[in-house]
């Protein structure tokens, strides 16, 4: 018996053809990571507490090397972006995170998401609406994870 690479694979295509149902049926649906779960519940209190305007909050889940930048290409350490997202000079009428993903790679979790916002100017009352996509790494110190870095891109 004569068996060519094209018989071989052939036959290889025809076996992984009748494996793939079988695994799929005896496989549940994966499921998030506690890690990506964990990232996910601060990234959702991350947004709550940027409408809310909370210092104390803001400040708790950002890591003190944090690197926050802007769509504008402005660039804040910790203490500046707390303190500018929290002056009253704005506030935020509504923000959503759309169509997040998470990834955890070891100490670290990259997140991405389309950013719709709408703010409202104190001095007159102006509103601003945000269209954005946002990039933010975030890192596990100890049993926590903390905003690293943040960058946005106007779309």
């Amino acid at each position: 018996m004569t068996i060519n690479r094209r018989d071989l694979a052939l036959s290889t295509l025809a076996v992984s053809t009748l494996a793939v149902p079988a695994v799929a049926l005896t496989t549940p649906a994966l499921a998030a990571s506690a890690d990506e779960e964990a990232v996910a519940k601060k990234v959702e209190t991350f947004r709550l507490a940027q409408i809310a305007a909370d210092p104390k909050a803001l400040g708790a889940l950002c890591a003190d090397e944090m690197s926050y930048s802007h769509s504008s290409g402005k660039v804040e350490d910790k203490a500046t972006f707390v303190t500018n997202a929290t002056d009253g000079k704005s506030k935020f009428l509504s923000i959503e995170y759309k169509d997040p993903t998470i990834k955890v790679v070891g100490p670290a979790a990259i997140v991405r998401f389309h950013w719709v916002a709408e703010q409202e100017m104190a001095a007159d009352g102006k509103k601003v609406p945000t269209n954005l996509h946002i990039l933010m790494n975030w890192q596990k110190q100890g049993d926590d994870w903390k905003l690293l870095s943040r960058s946005a891109t106007k779309l």
